[in-house]
């Protein structure tokens, strides 16, 4: 057995294949303290870092995009070893948790972080639906407007970012604009509100970098929630830039935030699910409930900022 404290999980695809260069010094900048594996398919960073965590390896590292660092926790998570220690190196096009938990931007930093850093629980997400279908989650879910767009933006190369997410997002509401029917239950209060989008988040930006939870907290036992009823497509288009800046007003006829610890979702349509910008349900799965409840500081972090 390796005696190296970190197992680092990379992700060659990570920014679209532009990553190579940055895995090569990470390596130089870590050495012996650190084994590395990389991913060669989709779900193959979860099986790697779920058997890391059973190896014993002190910290696991998700060397990627979200995408990357949603397999890796996922596979830490199932392991069930809380002294486990989890880090992030983002190497990827949107990097949305990463800017959550300010990861240094200078690699020299980060690693270094991640070998004597202290660490710090943070909550985790855990959605679940009637088929027994689960999937933890570390920083966002999105349903209906937000589903579309991680769904378009899978269709769209060249793109990175914010640029690749914001013309998701147009192409989402001139090709799958839907209001759905939907029951929501936020912790124990039941209501019936129509739902155009919704996001359920634990840091604050999602899309890289639009900015729909900017309160949010990834310690204090809360989701922070967004929520978007009736708007016209001409209305979703305006409230783009202002997701982007994180100005959107605090008091909204339509626009609705607030917080709660468990939500359940019916809905008279199949949805359209993302979790940590990674497909959960598409249409053709017809998903029509979900129960999404949060794990009060489930996952430690290493090389946490102390500003968070």
């Amino acid at each position: 057995m390796s005696t190296a404290p970190l197992c680092v999980i990379g992700n060659p695809a990570a920014a679209r294949g532009h990553a190579t260069a940055s895995f090569r010094r990470i390596q130089r900048l870590l050495g012996a303290q650190a084994d590395f594996q990389f991913s060669r398919s989709p779900g193959h960073a979860e099986e790697l870092a779920r058997a890391a965590a059973l190896q014993g390896y002190a910290t696991v590292v998700a060397a990627g995009g979200d995408g990357t660092v949603h397999e890796v926790a996922n596979g830490v998570l199932q392991a069930g070893r809380s002294d486990v220690t989890f880090g992030v190196i983002p190497l990827g096009s949107g990097n949305d948790y990463a800017a959550c938990l300010q990861t240094p931007t200078d690699l020299r930093e980060l690693c270094q972080n991640l070998l004597t850093g202290p660490s710090a629980a943070v909550d985790v997400g855990e959605v679940s639906d009637l088929s027994g279908r689960q999937r933890f989650f570390v920083n966002t879910l999105g349903l209906g407007l937000s589903g579309a767009v991680t769904w378009e933006s899978r269709r769209i190369k060249g793109l990175r970012g914010l640029a690749l997410y914001g013309l998701a997002a147009i192409r989402a509401i001139q090709r799958q604009f839907h209001v759905l029917e939907t029951v929501l239950t936020f912790d124990d209060q039941r209501s019936d509100l129509p739902t155009l989008y919704m996001s359920i988040a634990l840091g604050q930006r999602e899309g890289g970098g639009f900015i729909v939870a900017p309160d949010a907290k990834l310690d204090d036992g809360l989701f922070d929630y967004l929520h978007a009823g009736r708007l016209t497509r001409l209305q979703s288009l305006a409230y783009l830039p202002r997701l982007a800046l994180g100005k959107l007003p605090d008091h909204d006829p339509i626009v609705r935030r607030g917080q709660c610890r468990k939500l359940i979702v019916e809905s008279k349509s199949p949805l359209i699910v993302h979790v940590d910008g990674e497909m959960f349900a598409h249409p053709s799965d017809a998903v029509n409930y979900l129960q999404i409840r949060l794990l009060p500081r489930r996952l430690l972090i290493r090389g946490r900022s102390e500003t968070w």
